[in-house]
């Protein structure tokens, strides 16, 4: 990624300098508002920035469509404004219809996503009829089944109860993809390999999880401190 600008109006929501992620594990903290949602869409592709680009693999994330769809594959917090599709089948089917796969072919690759979270018998399940944890479950074996190198997670435990986000936990984990996960669980990322702390849009550190984390806790804690004062 070339540093980058990219405005809602007049004001700059994030001005960052040029990264190279290359990290298995990457995480993404920071305040609400902070930018952090604006980051992993322009790293799918799904905004332009106003100067600078994204490119993995030499292809332009944003200008590149179909190049941006091989590559990254997101998971948005609310998995309702993601899915558009009565079925679970139909669901999975419609980005490997993007990549040009039909017939047999598309049912195949279908099926084997669904053999791998063991929902061989999800093909036909209408979505509506799923849990909020087991709607997560699709699109991120919808996102998977177009096998992309990387992984974005937008708050994906949000609203979610505890067996079910143990679950997904353990879905991700298992995952052999890169994964860049916005999250407000710190917990979350003891294990990660690289966190990123964005604050009103810039970098504020980057680095590890022992080098990052305790500071990013320290002012949320002070910052907490002071909104209760102010009460």
């Amino acid at each position: 990624m070339t540093s980058l600008r990219f405005f809602r109006g007049k004001r700059c929501v994030l001005n960052l300098p040029e990264l190279k992620i290359q990290e298995r594990r990457v995480g993404v903290i920071g305040r609400n508002g902070s930018g952090k949602t604006s980051f992993v869409r322009i790293l799918a592709g799904l905004l332009k920035p106003d100067e600078g680009a994204v490119k993995i693999n030499g292809s332009d994330m944003f200008r590149d469509r179909k190049a941006a769809i091989r590559e990254v594959g997101i998971l948005f917090q609310n998995p309702d404004h993601q899915i558009i599709f009565p079925t679970v089948g139909e669901e999975i089917a419609f980005g490997l219809k993007q990549l040009g796969q039909s017939g047999d072919n598309l049912v195949d690759n279908c099926r084997m996503i669904l053999r791998r979270f063991g929902k061989d018998d999800w093909y036909d399940r209408p979505v509506h009829a799923l849990s909020g944890g087991q709607r997560h479950l699709v699109c991120l074996m919808s996102v998977l089944a177009m096998t992309p190198g990387t992984i974005l997670l937008d708050e994906p435990f949000a609203g979610l109860d505890i067996p079910t986000t143990r679950a997904l936990n353990r879905a991700i984990d298992g995952l052999e993809e890169q994964v860049i996960m916005i999250t407000h669980d710190p917990d979350r990322l003891q294990s990660f390999d690289r966190i990123i702390w964005i604050e009103n849009g810039e970098i504020e550190t980057d680095g590890t999880p022992e080098d990052v984390l305790p500071l990013y806790m320290k002012a949320m804690n002070l910052e907490g401190k002071d909104a209760f004062a102010d009460l």
